[in-house]
């Protein structure tokens, strides 16, 4: 069907939503483009977000659709809601032609929940950033948006916090002093967010703040620490992740299991075969598979033998 039909058929209301029809959305073509920019924002609003949640749902579920195109005419969406949802629909999304409208995004859009869903999907260029992925103006474009807003004092917490997690795998000192300014900050959302940036930075040195934060007073920030320990690999943790299997939040009970599985070694083993029993099957598919993640990275080359 070609696409103004099927456009046609989007801007009529009456019209059921069918995921065997919004799959045609992953076949748009570069010189279609045009066609649906015009034609979108004439969609009623409540149907343009409920189009964006399906296709999400869908590019989920179907790993052979992406519907990259519709996301980025979805960028400039009046509504600030769609554009939250078009920004996610592009958080895997690998061409360098979203780094500029992601960083314009990031210092323009009057939503502080859009700008904190841009400093999220700018994390993955991040990382090919520093592995020297990325054209030296691409990466500085990037680390200029994240670190303005990180520095902005009249910036949203939450998108400051959003873009510190971002840009945490960036080994530039003065990423980690960012990371130590948020953490001593009277925020309490900085604060959470500089305990999950450590994780991210995986550099050893922040475990002494870590596992103080194991014994933290709330929750979240308990899951945090136990899920940047695990990206820090320091069997010296162990001891720390440990008390947090009896945990009373069972999310933090699951960060820690899976920060055992994730470190390993003789002692993490031992504190999760302690609970293999667990009376919560929840809980239980979570020890075998940490237990099943350190019996794989125990074999010689990572093979999982018979």
């Amino acid at each position: 069907m070609p696409i103004e039909d099927y456009l046609e058929e989007l801007k009529d209301p009456s019209r059921p939503l069918l995921a065997s029809r919004l799959g045609e959305l992953s076949s748009v073509l570069p010189d279609e483009t045009p066609t649906l920019a015009e034609a979108w924002p004439q969609i009623e609003v409540a149907r343009r977000r409920q189009i964006l949640r399906r296709l999400l749902d869908l590019a989920e579920d179907n790993v052979e659709m992406e519907f990259d195109r519709v996301f980025m005419v979805a960028l400039k969406d009046d509504d600030a809601e769609a554009r939250a949802l078009a920004v996610q629909g592009l958080w895997e999304h690998e061409g360098r032609d979203v780094i500029t409208p992601l960083a314009d995004i990031l210092r323009n859009d009057p939503s502080a929940t859009v700008r904190a869903e841009a400093a999220i999907a700018m994390g993955s260029f991040v990382l090919r950033a520093e592995f020297r992925q990325l054209s030296t103006m691409d990466s500085r474009r990037i680390e200029e948006a994240l670190r303005a807003a990180i520095d902005d004092s009249a910036e949203s917490p939450e998108v400051r916090g959003r873009a510190l997690e971002s840009i945490a795998v960036l080994g530039a000192s003065w990423v980690r002093g960012s990371i130590e300014n948020a953490y001593r900050s009277d925020n309490w959302r900085l604060r959470v967010s500089a305990v999950h940036a450590m994780g991210r930075n995986c550099d050893p040195n922040w475990l002494p703040l870590l596992t103080a934060e194991l014994a933290s007073d709330a929750p979240e920030m308990r899951f945090e620490a136990a899920t940047a320990c695990a990206s820090c690999c320091s069997e010296s943790a162990v001891p720390f992740l440990k008390p947090l299997l009896e945990d009373e939040d069972t999310e933090v009970q699951e960060a820690a299991i899976a920060a055992l599985g994730e470190i390993g070694g003789d002692a993490a083993k031992r504190a999760l075969e302690e609970i293999d029993h667990h009376p919560e099957p929840r809980m239980r598919e979570a020890v075998a598979a940490a237990l099943e993640e350190i019996e794989l990275n125990d074999e010689p080359l990572g093979f999982h033998l018979p």
